[in-house]
C-alpha cells in the first residue's frame, strides 16, 4: 500500500533552500517516490493551522519512504533543509485500493 511523506515547511533562507530543492527530486525518484504537491496556494478551511510550503510525496510503500529518509544522501540534505527552514514532516500510511 502506498505511503506518503507530508511536509509543512517554513523557508527561512530561500537561497540555501534552493540548494535542497535542486538536489532532492532525483533522490525522491530513485526511491520510487513522486511529488503530488509541491508548493502552491494553500488555504485553511477548518481549524487552526499555520500553512507554509506544503509538500506531499507518494512512495510505493512505507519501506520505500523510510529507505529514502534514512539514505545517506538524504541525511546530508536534511542538514541543508533544516539550516534553511523549519517545519514538520510526517510519514503516513495510505490505504490499499
Amino acid at each position: 500500500m502506498p505511503a506518503y511523506l507530508y511536509a509543512n515547511v517554513e523557508v527561512t533562507d530561500p537561497a540555501a533552500y534552493e540548494t535542497y530543492r535542486a538536489r532532492v527530486p532525483a533522490l525522491i525518484a530513485a526511491h520510487g517516490g513522486r511529488y503530488l504537491v509541491r508548493g502552491g496556494a494553500c488555504e485553511v478551511l477548518e481549524g487552526r493551522a499555520e500553512p507554509y510550503r506544503q509538500v506531499i510525496l507518494e512512495f510505493p510503500d512505507m519501506a520505500h519512504l523510510k529507505a529514502f529518509y534514512a539514505s545517506p544522501a538524504y541525511q546530508q540534505l536534511i542538514a541543508v533543509r533544516q539550516g534553511a527552514s523549519r517545519g514538520t514532516l510526517l510519514a503516513i500510511e495510505g490505504v490499499a485500493l
